[in-house]
């Protein structure tokens, strides 16, 4: 129940001092007691319309292809997950419609950050998801984000660009070497010792057939006589 709360206090102080305007001021004598005529005041509002321009287009086309970039030369080739591209896509798709909406019926940039920090805040319940897999969705939502604003479509297709560029380069071989972790459970209790490390290593080496260079012992059960360890290895 407390997620919860905080979430919708969250929204309720960004969305709300954003809808909320002052009265129109009365010029001064309108009240006056020393004038019998009543006079009723009228005001007409005026309904916000949202005209869908072709810059509406060139955004979302220009967020769309980014997003695939980024899922096809970056994401799928190195986790292969199909599950989490129908969350990024969405997630992308539907902060690119709530921040031109709300853009266009005049309510300031806090509100579409308020939404946006909502959206990057949001953790699934049925199962855990990866830091990594929370850094790609923070990189979706901010994609789409910035295509909503309206900006000058050169300076949007630099800055997706400059995003694209960056996640691949962090996210694959050209710089850094990629790691990869597993958790693998060993039954040898008598080799967690701190003198049988580099022994310990070989024979995990061994047994996977990976390059492994590191290991952490995550628990120990003696009663069954097997340990869980993770294990890091570079692809």
């Amino acid at each position: 129940m407390r997620p919860k709360i905080i979430l919708l206090a969250l929204m309720l102080v960004t969305v709300l001092p954003c809808t909320i305007q002052a009265a129109p001021s009365l010029p001064n004598g309108i009240f006056s007691s020393d004038d019998p005529i009543n006079v009723n005041v009228t005001t007409e509002k005026k309904k916000e319309v949202i005209e869908i321009n072709p810059n509406f287009f060139a955004g979302i086309a220009i967020d769309i292809v980014t997003v695939i970039l980024i899922i096809l030369c970056v994401y799928y080739p190195n986790y292969k997950k199909m599950d989490t591209i129908f969350t990024f896509i969405l997630f992308n798709i539907t902060i690119f419609l709530l921040t031109f909406v709300l853009n266009k019926v005049k309510l300031s940039m806090g509100a579409a950050f308020g939404l946006f920090a909502v959206f990057s805040m949001l953790r699934y319940r049925t199962s855990g998801i990866s830091m990594k897999d929370m850094t790609y969705l923070f990189i979706f939502i901010a994609v789409g984000l910035i295509s909503a604003i309206q900006m000058e479509i050169w300076d949007l297709a630099v800055i997706c660009g400059i995003i694209f560029v960056a996640t691949l380069l962090l996210d694959s071989k050209f710089v850094i070497k990629r790691e990869s972790t597993k958790t693998v459970l060993f039954e040898k209790v008598e080799m967690i010792k701190p003198e049988f490390s580099a022994d310990l290593l070989n024979e995990l080496k061994n047994r996977t057939g990976l390059n492994i260079h590191r290991f952490d012992v995550n628990e120990l059960n003696y009663m069954k006589d097997t340990a869980s360890i993770t294990i890091y290895y570079y692809e």
